[in-house]
């Protein structure tokens, strides 16, 4: 029997060191932790949001600046400026007195300019000009912080080349649809235009006031240089002038332009474009001229009223007036002299004044009221009022014209028509007067008797209108009394034709015009006869007895010849003197406007004064 191996027993695991071949195995990756899994699975996420956030708002970035975007204007260069016909007016002298339209100097070159003008715009208006790219994070930051310390806005962010893409492109609405405008056009700008150029451009359109745009047209309007020419001084009183130009210019606001100006040499000390002590110089040296006159907006107005149909076009005029400063400057004192002393002690608040040449109808001076920024109704041109005895001369001119002589006698008793009486005030009667007395003492009852031997109403109606008195007339004996209702200026005039020896003039403000350099025709009716000169000359032998001895004594002028007609309406609600001294023919209204009675003024006393005052300066 062979002997056989029993079979092995069952294989047990073996705790001992691995074999060769097993350790060799790789081993499996160990599992994450529970500390460790979670903020890599947080970092994954916050990964995610901010590639998402990054993709999706910068789409929506790029929608919004595309909404923004959408209806920009065309910026395919600088545009045009567009403007209104300029008209300056110039006084008899040269002096500015008034402008209209849109003013626009010659274009200026930076390097002509000097230095201090862009040194002045710069330190007050954007220091960091030539550092930031069209938009100054750290100017906006810090104009941020200004506004909130006050609670207010006290200080914008906008630089100049912004301030240059909304006066270029841009309406000036204060949106945000317009900033974000506004500050996409900045960034084009300074893309597209160097530093210099961009300050090139905006000095040559940014607006000043007063209708001038450029710092040219804004020289030359308020200090009678071009910009080429400007001191330190008047650089920084143009470069102040962006912040506010209505308000702060020298023509609207001579005390604020001077502040501004101030504040604008602070800033250049504190940039560092000039020292303390060229400061303090300039602010000794700083004088605006003044104005040729500081109410003559009433003759302005009066002169350019009909500008469109005188001067058909769109050309930029020149216009040289009729009026003379030194008398206009006159009239103005002496009439708010007058009414603010004895004027305001007699309850008189308004006064209109007339100076115009005898022979032409120039008008040299005119005041329409008191105050021309407080009321531009022209009480010279526009008021209607009654002339009261102021319109004697023409009944008596009426009645030379039908024969009478300033020589003739004429009852001056009582006298009743109807219902009427007309009274004769502190005068007694003679019996008998003549003409020339009648006038002289401006006596009532004899005036109606005049009128019926002159032909009546109708032909004392149609005298004054003869010399150029329109208005509303009564057709009864009233008329002899002044009770229509005219103007000073048209009575004014009318009265030239008993200066000039019978011509009737038609009053005028503008003399001379010129478009583009060349000169233009001035339409103006030349004066024509309308009284003989001999009635002409009885009329003026009678206005002289009224100063020389009747109401109008405190006319008189001596040594000189003074004629003139006082008038004073019912209840002292009006008072005129109307007269002439040499070529000169002057009017004189005082009252209210609402027609309140004064305090017995007539014609012969405060008006007579003053005509006195404005006829001593002078044509």
């Amino acid at each position: 029997m062979g002997w056989a191996m029993p079979p092995a027993p069952p294989a047990r695991a073996r705790r001992g060191p691995a074999s060769p071949a097993r350790a060799a195995a790789p081993r499996p990756a160990l599992s994450a932790s529970p500390r460790t899994a979670a903020p890599r699975r947080r970092l994954r996420r916050w990964l995610g949001w901010l590639v998402q956030g990054l993709v999706f708002g910068g789409l929506g970035l790029f929608l919004l600046l595309l909404y923004f975007a959408w209806d920009l204007p065309r910026v395919d260069g600088v545009p045009q400026a567009t403007r209104r016909p300029s008209v300056t007016l110039l006084a008899a002298d040269g002096s500015m007195l008034a402008t209209q339209g849109d003013l626009y100097g010659e274009t200026v070159r930076l390097r002509d300019l000097p230095p201090a003008l862009p040194a002045a715009l710069i330190s007050v208006e954007d220091r960091r000009f030539r550092h930031h790219w069209g938009i100054d994070p750290i100017g906006l930051a810090r104009a941020a912080v200004a506004n909130w310390r006050a609670g207010e806005v006290v200080q914008g962010g906008s630089t100049l080349t912004q301030q240059l893409a909304k006066n270029l492109f841009l309406t000036t609405e204060r949106t945000t649809r317009r900033k974000v405008q506004e500050a996409l056009l900045a960034l084009w700008l300074e893309r597209r235009f160097s530093k210099d150029q961009l300050l090139e451009i905006y000095l040559n359109r940014v607006y000043l006031g007063a209708g001038a745009y450029g710092v040219d047209a804004a020289a030359r309007l308020f200090f009678g240089v071009p910009a080429k020419r400007v001191n330190l001084w008047q650089a920084a009183m143009l470069a102040g002038l962006p912040k506010a130009p209505s308000r702060l210019n020298p023509r609207a606001s001579p005390d604020l332009a001077v502040s501004r100006a101030s504040e604008v040499l602070e800033a250049m000390v504190a940039t560092g474009a000039i020292t303390q002590a060229q400061m303090e110089a300039e602010l000794g040296r700083m004088r605006l001229p003044a104005p040729s006159s500081r109410q003559a907006g009433w003759f302005a107005d009066w002169a350019l009223e009909d500008l469109a149909e005188t001067f058909p076009g769109n050309a930029d005029l020149t216009l040289r007036a009729t009026l003379n400063p030194r008398l206009q400057a006159h009239v103005e004192a002496r009439l708010e002299a007058l009414l603010a002393g004895p004027g305001a002690r007699a309850g008189v608040t308004q006064g209109a004044v007339v100076a115009l040449d005898a022979s032409s109808g120039a008008v040299r001076a005119m005041a329409g009221g008191r105050d021309f920024r407080a009321s531009q109704f022209n009480r010279a041109t526009s008021a209607r009022r009654q002339p009261g005895s102021a319109f004697k001369p023409f009944v008596y001119l009426a009645a030379l014209e039908k024969g009478m002589q300033p020589e003739d006698e004429v009852p001056d008793g009582p006298l009743t028509l109807g219902a009427w009486s007309p009274g004769n005030g502190t005068w007694r009667p003679r019996g008998e007067i003549s003409m020339e007395e009648a006038l002289a003492q401006s006596v009532n009852t004899a005036a109606v008797r005049i009128l019926f031997r002159a032909g009546g109403p109708k032909a004392a109606a149609e005298a004054a209108r003869r010399l150029g008195v329109e208005g509303r007339f009564p057709n009864d004996a009233s008329i002899a009394l002044g009770t229509g209702e005219v103007t000073l200026l048209d009575l004014t005039a009318a009265y030239a034709a008993f200066a000039n020896g019978g011509l009737r003039v038609t009053p005028f403000g503008i003399a001379g015009a010129t478009a583009t350099g060349a000169a233009l025709p001035v339409p103006r009716p030349a004066p024509r006869r309308v009284v003989t000169p001999e009635d002409a000359a009885a009329m003026r032998r009678m206005l002289e007895a009224v100063v020389a001895r009747g109401t109008g004594r405190a006319a008189a002028l001596p040594g000189r010849s003074v004629a003139g007609k006082t008038g004073t309406t019912q209840d002292y609600r009006d008072a005129w003197f109307v007269g002439f001294a040499g070529t000169t023919v002057i009017g004189i209204w005082l009252g209210n406007d609402d027609g309140r009675p004064m305090d017995e003024v007539r014609g012969g006393s405060l008006p007579a004064r003053l005509f006195h005052d404005v006829a001593e300066a002078g044509p």
